[in-house]
C-alpha cells in the first residue's frame, strides 16, 4: 500500500495471522487456505479477478525452510520445495501483468534441484520476461545484513528494472532503535500492558550472567568461553561454529537477519547492544522496517514469526515503486503508439 497499490487479498495457511492482517489491511481479504488444495477458480470468485489483467500483480513468498541454510532437518519442510509449482498454477490460469517472487538465497544453491529452473522455463514459455538476482536488503533501505532472492517478471515488454541500489551509512541499529529513537531501557521478561510490543523474552539466570560479561556493542560468547560454568559444552574448543549466537548487535552496523527467532539470544546475534536482554518485539519489527503504528496480534512467538517471515516492508515498497513506474511508462508508450497509428 505504501507504493500506492490496491491490495486485493492474501493467502496464508495460518489462521492465527488473520487478525494482524485485517487490523492493517481492512479493505483486503485474508484467505485462510492451503495453497496446495486451493484452486484458481476459487480465487477468481473470491476476489473478482480477471484473466490477462495487465494491472494485476501476483507476489509469491512461499515458506522457505527447505532452502534455508539454517534449517537442520530436510524432512518435515520438504513439501515447501514445491509450493512454487502451486504458485505457478495461478499464474498460468490468470496470466497477470506482473509476477514477483521473494525467497531465501538457497533457492539458487540446492544441488540437483530443478524446481526454480522449471519455474523459469514456465515463465519463458508463457511469454514472461524476467530478471532475478540475490539482493542485499541494506541496499534497499533495510538496516539488516540480509540477502534475499528476488525475481520480477512481466509479460508486457522486455522487463522491469530492479530498484536502484543505494549505499546508506545510516542503515545502522543506532538509527532505528535505542533511547534516542524513543525506545525505553527494558529488562528481560518485560511485559508492557499499555504497549504490548515492548515485550521481551525471559532469560535464564545463566544467560543473564553470560550477557553481563559479554562486551557491549558487538560482544560475543567468546568473552565467557573459558568460564566452565558459563561455557556451553557443544561449543568447547569450537570457537568458529555458530559464531553469532549469544552475540550482541553492533550499534553502528546493520542488524543481523531478523529471523522468526529473533527474540531468543541463543538463535543469533540478537542481544541488545548494551542492555542485558534480547530484542523486544517492536525493536525487531522496526529493524525489519515495519512502521511503529503497524499492529501485530498474537502470542509473543506468533508475532515474532510474523515479523521474521515478512518481506521487509521498505524493500517491498521499493520493488512496488519500480513496478508502478514501469507500468506508467508502458501505458504511456502504448498510448503514444496508438496515437501514431491513428
Amino acid at each position: 500500500s505504501a507504493a500506492k497499490f490496491k491490495i486485493l487479498g492474501g493467502i496464508d495457511i495460518e489462521e492465527q495471522f488473520k487478525k494482524t492482517y485485517k487490523a492493517n489491511h481492512k479493505r483486503s481479504k485474508f484467505i485462510n487456505r492451503d495453497i496446495t488444495s486451493y484452486q484458481p477458480e476459487e480465487l477468481q470468485q473470491e476476489l473478482k479477478l480477471r484473466k490477462f489483467d495487465n494491472d494485476l500483480i501476483f507476489i509469491g513468498c512461499s515458506p522457505c525452510q527447505y532452502w534455508s541454510k539454517i534449517n537442520t532437518s530436510r524432512h518435515q519442510p520438504a513439501y515447501t520445495n514445491y509450493l512454487i509449482y502451486d504458485f505457478q498454477r495461478f499464474i498460468k490460469y490468470f496470466r497477470p501483468g506482473y509476477v514477483v517472487v521473494e525467497n531465501v538465497p538457497g533457492i539458487l544453491n540446492k544441488q540437483n534441484n530443478h524446481v526454480l529452473l522449471n519455474f523459469l522455463d514456465f515463465l519463458t514459455f508463457h511469454d514472461y520476461r524476467f530478471k532475478y538476482e540475490l539482493v542485499r536488503t541494506d541496499h534497499y533501505g533495510v538496516p539488516q545484513r540480509r540477502k534475499r532472492f528476488l525475481l520480477i517478471a512481466t509479460r508486457l515488454d522486455e522487463g522491469v528494472p530492479f530498484p536502484e541500489k543505494e549505499e546508506n551509512e545510516d542503515l545502522t541499529v543506532r538509527k532505528f532503535i535505542g533511547s534516542e529513537n524513543g525506545f525505553p531501557a527494558l529488562p528481560d521478561g518485560y511485559i508492557d500492558e499499555i504497549s504490548p510490543m515492548n515485550t521481551t523474552a525471559s532469560l535464564s539466570e545463566k544467560n543473564k550472567r553470560r550477557l553481563t560479561v559479554t562486551p557491549h556493542d558487538g560482544g560475543t560468547r567468546h568473552a565467557w568461553a573459558d568460564d566452565p560454568e558459563l561455557q556451553i559444552p557443544a561449543y568447547v574448543n569450537k570457537p568458529d561454529i555458530f559464531r553469532s549466537v549469544y552475540g550482541r548487535m553492533f550499534w553502528d552496523k546493520p542488524a543481523s537477519t531478523i529471523t522468526t527467532r529473533f527474540i531468543a539470544i541463543s538463535c543469533g546475534r540478537f542481544a541488545h547492544p548494551e542492555e542485558n536482554r534480547g530484542l523486544s518485539l517492536r525493536e525487531g519489527a522496526v529493524l525489519q522496517t515495519f512502521s511503529r503504528s503497524y499492529k501485530f496480534i498474537g502470542s509473543m512467538g506468533a508475532i515474532a514469526r510474523q515479523i521474521g517471515n515478512a518481506v521487509p516492508p521498505e524493500m517491498a515498497r521499493r520493488v512496488g515503486m519500480s513496478i508502478r513506474n514501469h507500468h506508467i511508462e508502458w501505458q504511456n508508450s502504448r498510448q503514444e503508439q496508438e496515437r501514431l497509428t491513428f
